[in-house]
């Protein structure tokens, strides 16, 4: 396999994905609405975090939240503009506000959310900069928000 192959199979959107799906599956075994987010720069992790509002006890504790914080630790500044900001489900307009002020370069989201998602309140909301991808492992992302919602209704 050539190197660019092994470049693009190991380091693809589904790729990291995978990971931000691992981390909302820490969320749901925490008992936390099951989000997760990754934040990658140069095809590197430099953050990641899962929901953990119930945990805190803090509304603001989301896992993108939490991402963008430890990604702007990481890199030692407030601007994330080469980072890539994967997350399981599309982000609220709470963590689309602060993507434009941490002025990330591109958000990758598996599932839509239709009820809480920032594109239902104000599409503009994100950083004139950034690129948006949604649908990347949507049906992942979407049976474990399911299997979820349906353990809260037994």
């Amino acid at each position: 396999m050539q190197n660019q192959e092994i470049h693009t199979r190991f380091f693809s959107d589904e790729y990291f994905m995978k990971q931000a799906i691992k981390q909302a599956e820490i969320a749901y075994n925490n008992n936390e609405v099951p989000v997760g987010a990754v934040i990658v720069y140069k095809n590197k992790i430099i953050s990641k975090a899962s929901n953990q509002q119930e945990t805190l006890n803090d509304p603001t504790a989301h896992a993108e939240m939490i991402a963008i914080t430890s990604a702007t630790n990481y890199n030692g500044g407030k601007y994330l503009k080469e980072c890539v900001l994967y997350v399981t489900i599309e982000p609220c307009v709470m963590c689309a506000g602060a993507t434009y002020w941490a002025q990330i370069g591109k958000i990758v989201f598996g599932s839509a959310d239709t009820k809480k998602g920032f594109r239902i309140f104000n599409k503009n909301i994100l950083h004139p900069s950034t690129k948006i991808y949604g649908g990347i492992l949507k049906n992942e992302c979407n049976l474990l928000m399911k299997k979820f919602f349906k353990k809260l209704r037994l």
